[in-house]
């Protein structure tokens, strides 16, 4: 984890080394300071002598300057370096993110991504700062200021190696409740975090379902648990100060009346036991920073352990050595293939894969996708249809590589999806996903996801297959009119046409349509299909559906039920030898079904 983290301090090098540096010699002329005014009293005020008084003054006056400066160059550097440091974390987090998988993305809820990104970060880049500061300030202070007291009277000094026993001890036993804690308290954040994203991005259905009460009560269950854990942690943090303050005074108590007999003993003077005050006073505090420096250290390991999980993530697909960068044609094959969410034992190689392995200990019913054997033609039209459940739109989803098959295989155009370069697949193998998402821009920013170099006539040309052209024409700025975050000013079928165009604009080999008219009504499904027979012959359209409408007039149609295909076949042919496609097709035919087909 500190391997990890420290790579990310980069080009701020320099200002990490340059802050403990310019610390360390404010420190030193701290230091120095209470010793000058020592000899002030003593070789100027009890001699009176005002000569002297002037002299250690401006001494002591320079030493100030000199450590203030010292002071400001050490906060500005330490400024830089920390804030660096967190824009480099977030970057590389962000960076590795971007090559997560789907199977990545689900071993770290979003909400927890989101805590790493702001609360973990936030905290790493504040003790990042306290190290390069208050862990060289705290300690140097520490051993200076106890040299100075031995040599101005080591019998004095014995006193503060007490104090450092006892203050040491309690500090210990402090921290070492607070650790486990801390580590919970983030858990806690990631449920916050969940509870008021999903809040959030719902908020039309928890208004339109008037859920706001319920809402509350479950963010008010998330925020008193965290609420619970700081209390108990930050409990046990307050008794650092009564704890300080009784070994303070109690220093105090024990130089006064030692120092007293001292001074009467002619072994110390006046002056010299104002310094060992302010040397004690110094030395004390210096130990309550360390013991802060240990608490921010011990929150910043669990975000720290946090941020690295992310960091260190591998994808889960990647690029193969030599990846073959060209798609011949639009076929598609599937081999023996299984999928399962449920992963046990170690995450499966390539080889395993291929051999079967590292699935014996998942039963049938794990399987979202179980011994699929199918091939499709370049250019064909096939349907998918089936219960909610049974497998759809996973088994759409392998062909993409968006998740690798558990074991057999997906050849698209002959070839092994995993020996395709990632790029060159899913430019070719174009899929609109159930729950697709537009971005804050115009409507051409978002046409330009598919192609980024697009002109304005192949996007009008993507939307019109589309039937997306007859919408954007009337809003008021056409094809320059902006998509709000999320695409919350369009409907959803409006959502769904755009994505499709977005898609279009690839020119794939293969088309997915994951359940994408579901927001349509039946006509406007129905001249899409068309479009997209008339205009696009020679792609592979693969269309997961509902609706027996959205499908009936392909080639052919898959039938799925609990991750197996049950039927393969035309609608003819299914409609007398597939009882479960029959009984759909029945179903919404009826005037209780699909009452919104066309006439």
């Amino acid at each position: 984890m500190l391997k990890t983290l420290l790579k990310q301090i980069g080009s701020f090098k320099t200002a990490s080394i340059l802050t403990p540096v310019f610390i360390s010699l404010e420190v030193v002329m701290g230091v120095l300071i209470p010793y000058v005014t020592s000899w002030i009293i003593d070789e100027g005020i009890a001699k009176s002598h005002l000569g002297n008084v002037y002299k250690y003054g401006a001494i002591m006056l320079v030493l100030a300057a000199m450590s203030m400066l010292f002071g400001i160059l050490a906060g500005r550097f330490s400024a830089l370096a920390s804030s660096g440091f967190a824009r480099n974390l977030r970057a590389a987090m962000f960076r590795n993110i971007q090559t997560f998988s789907f199977s990545n993305i689900d071993k770290f809820s979003s909400a927890g991504l989101v805590t790493r990104m702001t609360t973990d970060v936030n905290n790493l880049q504040n003790a990042f700062q306290m190290l390069l500061r208050v862990s060289v300030r705290a300690p140097l202070n520490l051993i200076f200021c106890i040299l100075m007291c031995v040599f101005i009277n080591t019998h004095m000094s014995t006193i503060f190696v007490v104090a450092l026993v006892i203050l040491g001890t309690v500090l210990y036993l402090i921290i070492s409740r607070t650790v486990k804690l801390f580590t919970q308290v983030f858990k806690k954040y990631d449920d916050l975090n969940n509870v008021v994203q999903e809040n959030v991005s719902a908020i039309r259905v928890v208004k339109a379902f008037v859920r706001e009460d319920y809402e509350n009560k479950k963010f008010s269950k998330a925020a008193r648990a965290l609420y619970g854990l700081f209390v108990k942690t930050e409990s046990l943090m307050a008794l650092n100060h009564p704890v300080m303050m009784i070994v303070v005074y109690g220093c105090i108590i024990s130089l006064s009346w030692f120092g007293a007999k001292h001074i009467v003993g002619g072994d110390l003077t006046t002056g010299q036991l104002t310094s060992l005050f302010t040397y004690v006073m110094t030395i004390l505090s210096a130990l309550m920073m360390l013991s802060m420096i240990f608490v921010q250290l011990t929150m910043s390991a669990a975000s720290g352990k946090r941020v690295a999980e992310v960091i260190n993530e591998k994808a889960d697909i990647v690029n193969p050595e030599n990846p073959v960068m060209t798609v011949p044609d639009g076929s598609i094959d599937f081999e023996n293939v299984k999928f399962t969410y449920n992963k046990t034992g170690a995450p499966p190689t390539p080889a395993t894969l291929l051999a079967g392995q590292n699935v014996a200990a998942i039963s049938d019913c794990d399987y979202a996708v179980n011994d699929v054997n199918l091939h499709i033609d370049s250019g064909e039209t096939i349907g998918i249809i089936g219960g909610t459940g049974c497998g759809k739109s996973t088994l759409a989803m392998l062909i993409s590589r968006m998740y690798d098959v558990s074991s057999g295989s997906i050849k698209v155009g002959g070839v092994d999806v995993r020996d395709y370069d990632l790029e060159t697949l899913r430019n070719n193998v174009s899929m609109v996903l159930q729950q697709n998402v537009l971005f804050s821009g115009t409507v051409l920013d978002n046409l330009r996801w598919g192609k980024s170099d697009a002109t304005l006539e192949e996007c009008k040309h993507a939307c019109r297959l589309a039937c997306a052209d007859e919408f954007i024409e009337e809003m008021p700025d056409g094809y320059d009119s902006v998509i709000e975050q999320g695409g919350t000013n369009v409907s959803g079928g409006q959502k769904q046409r755009l994505c499709i165009a977005r898609a279009l604009l690839k020119s794939p080999k293969v088309l997915v349509l994951d359940d994408s008219t579901s927001a349509c009504d039946t006509a406007t499904d129905a001249r899409i299909s068309k479009a997209l027979r008339d205009y696009m012959p020679e792609v592979t359209k693969v269309i997961v559906a509902q609706r027996v409408h959205s499908v009936m007039h392909a080639n052919r149609i898959i039938v799925m039920e609990s991750g197996r295909i049950t039927g393969f076949d035309t609608h003819d042919n299914l409609l007398k030898t597939n009882d479960i496609y029959r009984e759909i097709y029945t179903i919404q035919t009826q005037d209780s079904g699909d009452f919104d087909k066309p006439k």
